[in-house]
């Protein structure tokens, strides 16, 4: 057998653990591999996640929520796939433009090179140029001395002919890495038969094999399953796909995501991970101290508030997902269950918005593009602040109180967004001076982490425990200034705005209970170590607007 060849000297600065899944979609790459992070992290480890998706879009900014679910924006201001989100909720650090690539932007890059000449006249191929490119990107966030692990999902499955030019690197990275620094941890099914009584193991074995025949060779399988394995199971699937008997690793269905890295604790998959990379220098056994008192809080509520999120992508979760989960961390520091009810706002009219919003402690106001449910928005802002329940706008959510509150109060009727109405005579919300002549739609918003000056004593204030803050943002449109002094002297204070431009970030009702929004999306920066204080003062609003 020929010897491997030499990486790069700084190729082999962190390991690499490479995660691919077989059968069907969505079992739980993203969960899996954050589990596995935060399970090293726990031990010591330097450990980042990035996701490769083998779509041809060049990011998901463009991308319909219904098609890939929400648009994941990080600090530096790129839009990710929303694992991206569920990486940094476990292990409480940031992602970056790094960490997440698509098919789009590999061949976006190799062809712009091309075109500069960079190839010599050679001519640019899938093997080596395209997979030379996805090399180089998954090695990059090792090489900068940050991380001990870097964990590579892959996205789609095994077979699918897209996802062929990322394995067949991944293939090549293993064949030109050192020995011990790289694995692959394969993800797969084992379907229940019930007319059998039995699960079944073919599909894991012809997703093996499909595998094998791009050329890798699992060194770890999680089987997902809605029953528990046998051990005599565990052996066969062992000798078929040619891997240890305890790298065959259960991965039962969860009561909730955060429960996934007690369960892979208790499987060995960090243990075994540890032991194939010859990883050092961690402690023998995870911190997982402070995880587990966000599970007991998380699952021995004292309290329970039901939400109202009003939006027009409700029908699929994932639209909405880190707004979802910053209602579970929030709502575990608040140690109260927390129900949200979606609401379609296309379908919300003055006559049954009382009906709609029966028994909801706090409404929250989802971001979004377009004029679709735009009125229906409108409409519940002005039903919770007439009656004070609590509210929470984020993006659009912001914009439509700002609206809402335009016509309601200061008697502008024909107050609008120039995003809903360009030819609106009282533009209270329009588009920035620097968005007017782009044409273009992919990352031409305000994009990524911006600072904002909060004002002495307001609500946001007290909530952040500080006056200066940083936080995502995700929009074309703005307050404008020129209404400022009207609204805040019928008392619509604009509490927080940015110290550089002036513009406004944040607005709240003083004299509400809680009426708060922000242009930002402050669900992005709340993970389970510290639940975004909004989220907190919010559900803590809503719980005593309950108790009356």
């Amino acid at each position: 057998m020929p010897e491997r060849s030499n990486p790069s000297p700084s190729a082999s600065a962190a390991k690499y653990i490479f995660v691919t899944g077989g059968v069907t979609s969505s079992l739980g790459k993203g969960i899996i591999s954050a589990s596995l992070a935060k399970l090293l992290q726990a031990r010591g480890f330097r450990v980042t996640i990035q996701k490769f998706d083998p779509y041809i879009n060049i990011d998901p900014g463009t991308l319909n929520p219904y098609e890939h679910g929400e648009c994941y924006v990080t600090d530096d201001g790129a839009e990710t796939d929303l694992d991206l989100g569920h990486y940094e909720r476990f292990l409480n650090t940031p992602t970056s433009q790094a960490n997440n690539v698509t098919t789009g932007r590999i061949y976006d890059h190799v062809i712009r090179r091309e075109r500069e000449g960079a190839f010599l006249g050679k001519t640019v191929q899938v093997v080596p140029h395209i997979t030379d490119e996805i090399k180089r990107r998954m090695l990059l966030l090792g090489q900068n001395g940050q991380f001990d692990v870097v964990i590579t999902e892959i996205g789609g499955c095994i077979g699918d002919i897209e996802s062929l030019p990322f394995v067949e690197a991944v293939r090549q990275l293993r064949w030109e890495l050192p020995e011990y620094d790289s694995l692959v941890i394969h993800l797969t099914l084992l379907p229940y038969l019930k007319a059998a009584g039995e699960l079944k193991t073919k599909p894991t074995q012809h997703s093996v094999r499909d595998l094998r025949e791009a050329g890798l060779q699992p060194d770890i399988l999680v089987c997902r399953s809605e029953h528990p394995i046998p051990m005599e199971m565990r052996r066969k699937i062992a000798l078929f796909c040619n891997v240890k008997i305890n790298s065959v690793i259960e991965s039962l269905d969860a009561d909730s995501i955060y429960s996934v890295p007690l369960l892979m604790r208790k499987e060995g998959l960090d243990e075994r991970v540890i032991k194939r990379l010859k990883l050092t220098g961690g402690t023998p056994q995870p911190d997982l101290e402070a995880w587990k008192d966000f599970l007991g809080k998380l699952k021995n509520p004292t309290e329970e508030v039901t939400i109202a999120l009003v939006g027009k992508y409700v029908e699929l979760p994932d639209a909405y997902k880190s707004i979802n989960e910053a209602f579970v961390h929030a709502g575990a520091q608040n140690e109260c269950k927390v129900t949200v009810r979606s609401i379609q706002s296309d379908n919300i009219t003055p006559e049954n918005i009382a009906a709609m919003l029966h028994g909801c402690d706090g409404v929250l106001v989802a971001p979004g593009f377009g004029e679709r449910g735009f009125e229906g928005k409108i409409v519940a802002v002005k039903h919770v602040r007439e009656n004070n329940i609590p509210f929470f706008g984020i993006c659009l959510g912001m914009q439509v109180a700002v609206v809402e509150y335009a016509r309601n109060v200061l008697g502008l009727q024909n107050a609008n967004s120039t995003e809903m109405d360009a030819l609106t005579p009282t533009p209270v919300i329009a588009m920035m001076e620097e968005q007017k002549n782009i044409t273009q739609k992919g990352g031409t918003m305000r994009l990524g982490a911006y600072a904002c000056d909060l004002r002495r004593g307001s609500k946001a204030a007290k909530a952040y425990g500080k006056n200066h803050i940083s936080e995502r943002h995700r929009h074309r449109y703005e307050f404008n200034g020129d209404y400022l002094a009207r609204f805040e002297e019928a008392g619509l204070q604009a509490t927080g705005t940015n110290p550089d431009t002036g513009l406004v970030e944040v607005i709240e009702l003083p004299t509400h209970p809680w009426f708060v929004a922000g242009q930002f999306h402050p669900e992005l920066k709340s993970t389970v170590e510290q639940p975004h204080p909004l989220f907190v003062r919010f559900v803590r609003a809503a719980i005593q607007h309950r108790k009356g």
